[in-house]
């Protein structure tokens, strides 16, 4: 059986508008014209699908069967269409972004706030986790770009653009007072209680991988899901806390925690935009990225 699609969509307007006469307004043809699509639908699926009424048109039997099927198929249709309106509208729509906290506040959020004064119409929805789970909502096509923080494994269809550079520090309270004013040797992070995130993160495997490339063996008193509760458990004393230096920042102007210099920085880690190189972009995260570094973003993503 082939089935003219316009005959569809003819035949989709009348039963969704009620009557013939409102589906022609409806298409802009006439109610003749209308008549004729059904007529010439009915003889290509080989039965009737429609009854007039005084009050309208009426589904037979086989036309609601066959009505169920056409409706889905235009709802989704217009549900396309309604879509790549949006994505080409940079008026209106939605931004889905992931981050991590770190990314979120240290990185991200500044842009945000800009992109929302100049596009207050466009919905703005951040996702919050560490990076491998901001690479997989990537792929998923679940989030439209993603802002993580190095080492991040490659994957196929991910483009990563380097952006600001950050670093990862040690901080501790007055209850390791005495690491103060010295250099301390990596060594001494052994015998201390340490507190770190995850591992599901790319901070944590970069600190792992430091670790253990100069022999240190350290097993983390605790683990948490974020860096603002490191901070927070660092400030009550329990362990020194390993965080991304801006991150504790307040607390190390007001006296509340000290970072403790080692003997061997840490190595230096990177923010950077991963954006699906397999998927289109809408208008407005296109212009949300051209926010964040325009020429860069068009450079590195040809």
């Amino acid at each position: 059986m082939a089935v003219n699609l316009e005959h569809c969509r003819t035949f989709y307007y009348v039963v969704k508008c009620g009557s013939i006469t409102l589906a022609a307004r409806r298409l802009f043809i006439s109610q003749p014209a209308v008549s004729q699509a059904i007529k010439r639908l009915e003889q290509e699926v080989g039965c009737t699908l429609l009854c007039r009424t005084s009050k309208g048109v009426v589904l037979t039997a086989e036309g609601e069967v066959f009505y169920v099927r056409v409706k889905k198929a235009f709802e989704e249709i217009e549900q396309g269409e309604r879509e790549l309106a949006s994505m080409l509208d940079i008026n209106s729509g939605e931004i889905r972004i992931g981050a991590s906290d770190m990314t979120l506040r240290f990185y991200l959020l500044p842009y945000l706030e800009s992109f929302h004064k100049q596009f207050p119409n466009i919905r703005i929805s951040v996702t919050n986790g560490p990076t491998p789970e901001t690479l997989s909502a990537l792929s998923e096509g679940i989030i439209d770009f993603g802002v993580v923080s190095t080492p991040v494994e490659r994957q196929d269809g991910i483009k990563l653009i380097e952006c600001t550079e950050i670093t990862d520090i040690f901080v501790a309270g007055k209850r390791f007072e005495g690491y103060r004013d010295r250099t301390v040797g990596l060594k001494e992070l052994e015998k201390l209680p340490i507190i770190l995130l995850e591992k599901n993160t790319s901070t944590r495997r970069s600190i792992d991988a430091f670790l253990s490339d100069n022999k240190i063996i350290v097993i983390p008193e605790i683990e948490l899901a974020t860096s603002e509760l490191i901070v927070r458990f660092a400030e009550r004393d329990l362990g020194v806390g390993c965080v991304m230096s801006g991150f504790a920042q307040e607390e190390i102007d007001s006296g509340r925690l000290f970072r403790i210099r080692l003997d061997k920085e840490l190595p230096k880690r990177r923010v950077c935009i991963a954006v699906n190189s397999k998927k289109k972009l809408s208008a407005s995260a296109e212009k949300m990225l051209e926010l964040i570094d325009t020429d860069k973003m068009l450079i590195n993503r040809k």
